[in-house]
């Protein structure tokens, strides 16, 4: 076993004497030693039950022979984070995330680990770590919040809670129309319950391979949660025995599956910076145009909010994560033949699985659209790329010219919309707001949100070089590459400037000539650097560009 290099022979006494110090038998010693790796914290709403899911996680290892050790990761929650200074310490999160458990597995040479994250970073942060690491690993996340119910009866969520600090502003919703939705938009612990950024990649933990059916989508609250953390602490003595490990189930096979099953779900736009992020650690390279290749021949069959009106404990009622594989499988769309953490094959896996609800998971043949939920746009504005969920824009906004609206960092952008300086047809321009710019890539959930709330989501669009929230919805273009801290395209822009998006052909134009163009970058200065100290100053030294995954190098 890896752990004997701490806990065999004469030479690790002393080691040996410090796990005697924390409590453990000579009986517990002989056995696997398992990292419980459990993020539970009490500022997360997507965190709070996680120490009932550790226990449970810790019931199924020791039933299956091994010994669970648990130490902790960091979480940021992003709703909290969201509109301040705080939301540039989200993004980098991710890669703190995966530092501290590659150094506590590497200092303590665990045999196996079962990962319990549920928010943004905290998912792609313990996959980044085990690809790293490379042993036996199972991911048990915390699982969905359920939505709420309004005093109307009807269901809502945090987009909608966003959206309605909008309508304050607009007018159309007061103070108690607000509290209305504060008391019953977020009503149990788990990941915010639509198919925001946690819940798109604790799915596509399940499409990539890494988690159990049913790790996307049991909602945090229901007892099949504790069930299904307890099967996942047993299963990770079967893969410690067989020694299968993260690089033999996150192959290039399994990160286009990831994509074709995100394409499909109409997944968060992160999902595009969490996906290359971890096939790096694997020492594979997604290029970004792959993603429209996967998205031409893949049809979008949920429309989950904020696209829809339904939510993850909807889904799990459809039968989930694999029912939409089996979907796609009609087709060929997916690789059946990689292994799994079942420690079987995905076509082993599928079988007898059905769609429960074709209403919620449109059949093969009948989807939303025939292309994926997200697409990736170029052109003089993005040679590099930029993303945006076009499962959750408006039919008449995938196509738009307007005049720019510059805004140098968000708080200018929201001030701006709340004052009503937004008209239709403009298009919102954020810039100064990405890896290394912000630094940190905030998400801009609260000026999308305004936006939409003011009435604007079909009139208006929004493109920045920083990020959106999987709760945005609308013409919410992100990710513009090379970002305006590097002299991208971007920070040339000036107001009044007309921009051309057509999300239908997958490009952004911005319509000043070429020769303009140049002039303007040659007359352009880098501004000062906002942060210059501490760890955000440290990460955009190191931060690659969002194309990439934002890694660091």
């Amino acid at each position: 076993m890896r752990s004997d290099n701490v806990k065999k022979g004469v030479p690790t006494a002393p080691n040996r004497s410090l796990f005697y110090a924390l409590g453990y038998t000579k009986e517990e010693l002989e056995r696997p030693l398992i990292g419980v790796v459990c993020s539970y914290n009490e500022i997360v709403p997507g965190h709070m039950n996680l120490d009932k899911i550790a226990q449970a996680v810790k019931a199924g290892v020791r039933a299956a022979g091994g010994t669970p050790i648990e130490f902790p990761a960091i979480a940021v929650c992003d709703g909290i984070a969201m509109g301040h200074m705080g939301m540039k310490y989200s993004l980098v999160t991710r890669d703190l995330i995966a530092d501290s458990t590659e150094a506590m597995v590497m200092a303590h040479q665990f045999d196996g680990l079962v990962m319990i994250p549920n928010c943004d970073k905290n998912v792609p942060g313990l996959l980044m770590a085990a690809a790293r690491v490379n042993i036996p690993t199972i991911f048990c996340s915390g699982g969905p919040m359920l939505a709420g119910k309004l005093n109307d009866g009807r269901r809502t969520c945090l987009s909608h809670m966003f959206e309605a600090v909008g309508g304050y502003y607009a007018g159309s919703l007061d103070e108690a129309g607000v509290a209305e939705y504060e008391e019953n938009a977020c009503p149990t612990c788990g990941s915010c319950s639509g198919m925001y950024t946690a819940n798109s990649m604790n799915c596509l933990t399940e499409a990539i391979g890494m988690g159990l059916r049913g790790n996307g989508t049991i909602p945090a609250v229901w007892s099949a949660r504790l069930r299904l953390a307890k099967h996942a602490g047993m299963q990770i003595m079967e893969l410690v025995k067989k020694d299968i490990r993260p690089r033999d189930i996150m192959t290039e096979a399994a990160f286009h599956n990831a994509e074709t099953v995100d394409m499909a779900l109409g997944c968060s736009t992160n999902t595009m910076l969490h996906l290359p992020a971890i096939a790096h650690e694997c020492g594979i390279e997604l290029d970004l145009d792959l993603s429209n290749e996967i998205s031409s021949k893949t049809p979008n069959l949920c429309h989950l909010a904020p696209a829809g009106e339904t939510y993850m404990e909807d889904l799990e009622g459809a039968g989930g994560v694999h029912a939409v594989m089996m979907e796609l499988t009609k087709k060929g769309l997916l690789d059946t033949s990689v292994m799994t953490c079942t420690g079987k094959t995905l076509a082993e896996n599928l079988e007898g699985v059905v769609n429960r609800d074709p209403a919620l998971i449109r059949p093969i043949d009948d989807p939303y659209s025939p292309d994926g939920g997200i697409a990736v746009l170029k052109g003089n504005l993005a040679p590099e790329g930029c993303v945006v969920k076009r499962s959750a824009v408006a039919p008449e906004m995938m196509r738009h010219q307007g005049p720019a609206r510059v805004f140098n960092s968000e708080e200018e952008a929201i001030d701006a919309i709340y004052a009503g300086k937004i008209r239709k047809g403009d298009v919102v321009v954020i810039r100064y707001e990405g890896p290394k710019g912000g630094p940190g890539m905030r998400e801009m959930l609260n000026p999308t949100s305004a936006i939409c709330g003011m009435g604007l989501g079909e009139s208006v669009a929004l493109i920045t070089d920083g990020r959106f929230s999987g709760a945005t919805r609308g013409a919410a273009i992100g990710h513009i590459c090379p970002e305006a801290a590097q002299g991208g395209p971007i920070a040339l822009v000036e107001e009044g400037d007309q921009i051309a998006i057509d999300i239908s052909s997958c490009k952004l134009e911005l319509l000043v000539d070429a020769g303009a163009l140049a002039a303007r970058k040659a007359a352009w200065v880098c501004p000062e650097p906002k942060i210059k100290t501490g760890y955000l100053a440290r990460y955009a030294k190191l931060v690659t560009s969002a194309t990439r995954g934002a890694v660091l190098e």
